[in-house]
């Protein structure tokens, strides 16, 4: 299959493109350089120069506190861009994959969000224009998949491991949010997921992280320091860096509010014969020996 990916300099695009080629896909990679999606005329373009069978839409604004200054902008890349892409994809008679995220719920409660639930109430800019850019997709499309992900990490880019081991080099003390739940996403594993869906008719929402239960920033942070520990490196061991939870009020307020339930049911996937992702604490041990710290 050919198949265009935007946003492939960030850290899910980078592992989608090379999870495609490994199974002898013809991917094409854009980014802003090749092709601006807020601009109509670019998006017609490039796209139906590819001619694809199948486009995965990686690219966003993910910059969550950044957005609540600058939403019109926001809304540009995320709602007007999807669509645009929607569009074209709708011509070319083409499947496409929107990546979406659980900040399109109000976060409340503890019950895991489903994906085919419908009581949308996003708490910020990103989440509202996120969700404006799901039904962009849906509403122009039939051949359509909207998976939405949570606490997502990979090799390229930054992320919350990245700055976690960073600042526990430089402190031995660290406040980090304990009523925030959800589970991590290893963009190297769900590549594969979202490969694995591609390449079938299987169309839908659907919720994608990995397994192992649902934890707090603070249960993360706890076990990235335990199993960096465990590898040798001993700046973040226990008796040196101490971790201490906090609630989101105690935290302070950051710009955009953020979902205390960010949990995700991902029964879906193995109803419709998809093998779910490995556990998340399995994610983190094989991340922390890819990446250098």
């Amino acid at each position: 299959m050919k198949i265009l990916v935007t946003g492939v300099k960030g850290q899910l695009g980078h592992d989608v493109v090379n999870e495609l080629t490994k199974r002898g896909h013809c991917p094409i990679g854009v980014d802003i350089e090749e092709m601006d999606i807020t601009d109509m005329a670019s998006v017609d373009k490039v796209v139906k120069e590819a001619d694809p069978d199948a486009v995965i839409h990686c690219a966003a604004w993910t910059a969550v506190d950044a957005a609540e200054d600058c939403e019109e902008k926001v809304r540009l890349v995320n709602a007007v861009g999807t669509e645009n892409i929607a569009k074209v994809c709708k011509e070319l008679d083409c499947k496409m994959m929107y990546i979406s995220t659980d900040y399109i719920f109000d976060g409340q409660g503890t019950k895991p969000w489903e994906p085919d639930c419908k009581e949308y109430q996003p708490l910020n800019v990103y989440g509202q224009t996120k969700l404006e850019g799901e039904l962009a997709v849906a509403n122009q499309l039939s051949k359509y998949f909207i998976v939405r992900i949570a606490w997502v990490f990979g090799k390229n880019g930054k992320n919350f491991i990245k700055t976690m081991l960073n600042l526990g080099k430089t402190h031995d003390s660290l406040r980090v949010v304990s009523d925030q739940i959800g589970t991590p996403t290893y963009t190297f594993d769900l590549a594969r997921l979202l490969v694995d869906m591609i390449e079938t008719e299987k169309y839908g929402y659907y919720h994608a992280t990995n397994e192992g239960g649902y934890i707090s920033w603070y249960d993360f942070t706890k076990e990235i320091f335990r199993q960096a520990a465990e590898m040798g490196h001993d700046e973040y061991r226990e008796e040196r860096l101490h971790v201490q939870p906090v609630t989101t009020e105690e935290y302070g307020v950051s710009k955009a509010r953020r979902p205390f339930n960010s949990r995700l049911d991902k029964s879906k996937l193995a109803e419709n014969g998809f093998v779910p992702l490995p556990d998340w604490k399995d994610a983190l041990r094989r991340y922390l020996l890819e990446i250098e710290f």
